[in-house]
């Protein structure tokens, strides 16, 4: 973030508002607070942000998304049949899950909200588009402010709900009115979810144990185009997005597809061979991320390690996805040879 906002870009910038009233100096809050630890410590509080504040995110944009220009269009593909093959030893893989992240036309991005009642209303709202969600999408809303500290206690240790207590988070304003609006939606088999104002207004996520990434990709396709299709019908929104940018997220790390899809495998011996440092330098070269067990920031355990899509924008969703089953795929050969 500091490469990017030096003195005379502040300055220039420092006296603008976005529509919303949303300024610079709360865009960079988190970087100004957490120089050692935060990824770009930047954040946008409307779709706006990303044009008022163009001459700060633009260059940021472009050197973490590999290049990704002010000129350049986001494309998408949603097409599950437009994946090649599938994972060739999903018996290798602990579990999946690919998840996106949206947010709703019409209200602040969650660093620029400004009351208690915008996080309510959108959890009003997505409570009518639960109670229409039917057959494998159908489930239960758990709402934080409501639910028993056992159930959110056992909703975390069964790695399905957020925590809400990251520091970075915080200083973004992720956090304020905690836990006011935020929530959980789970199918009846726990194998989809929709995270509710934890950072972004959704995240749409779909897992199984196992491998098939196809079929979870299937699914999380189907449940995005529902909620979306819904929120059409309900009160006639849509998902924030713009032909240069795709999907307005928050973070501009999710800038695009705002998809993440990983699995969770076992690679000891890969790790005992080229070491972590190593292990991370192959999956850059070949579009991926490392995360240990328990997602970003986390250690790794008993050398088992989250492996995801790096990028988010200037690839399609189907692309995205197609980067980890190759992968993954040879991650299992490396370390069956």
């Amino acid at each position: 973030m500091a490469k990017y906002l030096t003195k005379d870009i502040f300055e220039k910038l420092k006296d603008k508002k976005t529509s919303t009233g949303f300024t610079i100096a709360r865009a960079v809050n988190t970087g100004v607070l957490n120089k050692e630890k935060s990824l770009t410590g930047c954040h946008a509080g409307d779709t706006d942000s990303y044009t008022v504040f163009a001459e700060f995110f633009d260059p940021l944009i472009q050197e973490y998304h590999r290049d990704f220009k002010p000129s350049d269009k986001h494309s998408t593909d949603m097409n599950p049949e437009h994946l090649k093959g599938n994972i060739n030893e999903p018996s290798k893989i602990i579990s999946t899950r690919i998840r996106v992240a949206r947010n709703i036309a019409g209200f602040n991005l969650a660093p620029g909200q400004n009351s208690k009642e915008e996080k309510l209303q959108i959890e009003a709202l997505m409570l009518k588009v639960f109670g229409e969600l039917q057959g494998d999408l159908s489930g239960r809303y758990y709402s934080l402010a409501e639910i028993s500290e056992e159930e959110r206690e056992q909703l975390v240790r069964e790695h399905l709900l957020f925590k809400g207590n990251d520091k970075m988070q915080a200083d973004s304003g992720y956090h304020r009115w905690w836990p006011y609006g935020r929530g959980i939606y789970l199918n009846e088999e726990k194998t989809f979810a929709v995270w509710l104002n934890e950072g972004d207004h959704i995240r749409v996520i779909s897992m199984q144990q196992g491998g098939d990434v196809r079929s979870v990709f299937t699914t999380l396709v189907e449940a995005v185009n529902t909620i979306e299709k819904l929120l059409q019908q309900i009160d006639n929104r849509t998902f924030q997005t713009t032909e240069h940018l795709g999907m307005i997220t928050c973070c501009p790390t999710n800038l695009g597809t705002g998809l993440r899809g990983g699995v969770l495998i076992q690679l000891q011996k890969s790790v005992d061979k080229m070491g972590e440092e190593g292990l991370k330098k192959w999956c850059h070269e070949n579009h991926l991320q490392v995360r240990g067990l328990y997602g970003e920031h986390s250690d790794t355990t008993s050398a088992i390690y989250d492996i995801s899509n790096k990028y988010r924008i200037g690839y399609s969703e189907a692309q995205l996805v197609q980067f980890v089953i190759d992968g993954v795929n040879k991650l299992i050969e490396m370390e069956q040879n």
